[in-house]
């Protein structure tokens, strides 16, 4: 509507009275526009869930953030800080009203929370730093990217993870990645809920963890003459220039300590007795062969491994006690995988190990090999993990068995009463191609979908169910063998680490791809305002593996 007047005609009564109208009218007009009220989207899907859009709670640029417990702080804490660099003008109280409360819940345990939003705000409940912390992060979910109000509708929310290991993995050796970057992979992790990081640090290709007793790893072990470029690999054709890295030990304690206030456990890979390369490359003794050996710069398998040697076993225990010192976690892995025999099969040392140790073969070698690290790991106080060759010859008593070629392996190691992770390369590697090859940039092979990763059920439908509880969760792996950059790593990952998200925090009958489907709009604005370079899986129409 128009108004036109002549300000000298009316007298200052007048318009007074006329801008009150004016200012009532648009009031009431805006107050008779429904409100955008924000459905929940968030992933993973809580274990129970009611919200009623007809009801809702405004959520102001201020709200006053009041925590009843100590043990919400760091949670309240960390909500303040995100709704300040999102634009937000949030204060902490003390005492008195507040928009946000965090109540405690005595029966409530480890990583649960409750969310409410009702007339009075919105109320996170839990018992635990960290169920107040994934409780946050719920909340967060649902906060527009764009505005710094929100119209929350009411509702309750219930929720704790299926599985305690909720797993992702990192490859540094084949491609290096900045601190900055490996803290913004943990806040991504934290903010789907995943809470176990597993850092491959050491390779063929690059070993990329300091070491003081040993400074030739990285002074020569995180140093390789050149790459390969892309698959030339016959004829091999290398890129020509001097790539490395490696974080100091002030950095790893760094990164360790961000993971943990988010609620992440840091599980450190040091590969043995395979994939050890780089390790000879600076200290030719722990070989079988007379040497020299140098950092690959090919991918795959090679056949130069650690020699079964006592100079060998003293380098790799003071290695783990550094490793030890710098992880608090329960977890060492010690990778296992890939361990070419041809070397032993040759070597007199390792033959007179077998015939020492009345063993039957080099496969029994392996696991002799591997009981005696995680009998010092052991005595350290730490558990042993490692792949599922870890169970050829015969698995150490304690060990933990992550799987990988398939589900087989984990299978077999629950049966016999060790727990296991599963990650199945099939719908767990994320290195895959996540679309038509055609349309993507380099990737090692394979084909998992987003969708795949989201139908993937970690407990073995072939696994009785007295074994199930053996059954820690599961994981995904990104290996980098073609992921030069941080963007390309992100891309591989996103979006398949939301629906990886869903499928180790949420119980079966909870889960639904279509409305998953309906949720990525949402988590596509999210990752938008983190700055993620993450594939659109929604603009893709392949439907069936494509032949390679």
């Amino acid at each position: 509507m128009h108004f036109i007047f002549d300000s000298n005609s009316i007298s200052s009564e007048m318009k007074n009275l006329f801008f009150g109208l004016i200012t009532s009218l648009v009031l009431l007009s805006c107050q008779s526009e429904a409100p955008e009220v924000i459905t929940p989207q968030i992933v993973p899907q809580p274990l129970e869930l009611n919200y009623n859009l007809n009801k809702h709670f405004y959520l102001n640029s201020r709200p006053i953030l009041l925590s009843e417990t100590e043990s919400a702080d760091k949670a309240m804490g960390f909500l303040h800080d995100y709704l300040k660099s999102a634009g937000w003008s949030a204060e902490l109280h003390e005492s008195g009203n507040a928009q946000i409360h965090f109540k405690y819940n005595g029966e409530m345990q480890g990583e649960a929370y409750a969310l409410k939003v009702d007339h009075e705000g919105v109320t996170i409940r839990a018992n635990t730093d960290v169920g107040f912390f994934y409780g946050v992060q719920s909340l967060v979910q649902m906060l527009p990217t764009d505005k710094q109000i929100a119209v929350l509708p009411y509702m309750a929310l219930l929720d704790k993870p299926r599985f305690s290991w909720r797993g992702l993995h990192l490859d540094v050796g084949r491609h290096f990645y900045s601190v900055d970057f490996i803290k913004k992979y943990i806040d991504l992790m934290a903010f789907y809920k995943l809470n176990t990081f597993h850092w491959h640090l050491t390779e063929d290709q690059g070993w990329r963890i300091e070491i003081k007793k040993y400074p030739k790893l990285t002074a020569v072990g995180s140093q390789r003459k050149e790459t390969i470029k892309e698959k030339n690999f016959n004829p091999y054709i290398g890129d020509g220039k001097l790539y490395g890295g490696f974080y100091t030990q002030d950095e790893v304690k760094e990164i360790v300590a961000y993971a943990a206030e988010r609620h992440v456990t840091v599980v450190p890979e040091i590969e043995m007795p395979g994939h050890s390369l780089a390790a000879l490359a600076a200290y030719p003794e722990l070989g079988c062969g007379p040497g020299p050996y140098e950092v690959g710069t090919r991918w795959g398998v090679y056949e130069d491994i650690y020699c079964p040697s006592e100079k060998t076993f003293a380098f790799l225990e003071d290695v783990l006690k550094e490793v030890i010192d710098l992880f608090p976690g329960d977890y060492i892995h010690i990778g296992g995988d890939e361990a070419p025999k041809a070397v032993w099969k040759k070597s007199k040392l390792a033959q007179q190990v077998i015939k020492r140790e009345g063993l039957k073969d080099e496969f029994e070698l392996q696991s002799y090999f591997i009981k005696r690290i995680e009998k010092f790991l052991v005595s350290k106080g730490k558990k042993l993990i490692g792949w599922d060759e870890i169970l050829e010859g015969g698995l150490a008593p304690e060990a933990t068995v992550m799987s990988w070629r398939g589900e087989n392996g984990g299978i077999e190691a629950a049966e016999n009463g060790h727990d296991v992770v599963m990650s199945p390369n099939a719908d767990m590697y994320f290195d895959h191609y996540q679309a038509n090859p055609e349309n993507q940039p380099l990737a090692i092979g394979g084909y998992t979908t987003l969708e795949s990763v989201y139908h993937y059920e970690p407990i073995p439908a072939a696994l009785d169910s007295e074994h199930h509880k053996h059954v820690l969760g599961a994981q995904a792996n990104v290996w980098t063998e073609y992921m030069k950059t941080s963007d390309y790593v992100e891309y591989m990952a996103y979006p398949r680490v939301v629906a990886l998200a869903e499928t180790v925090w949420t119980d079966p009958a909870k889960k639904d791809w279509a409305r998953f489907q309906e949720k990525m709009q949402q988590q596509y604005k999210l990752l938008d305002a983190r700055g993620v370079n993450y594939f659109n899986a929604a603009t893709d129409t392949v439907k069936v593996a494509p032949n390679e």
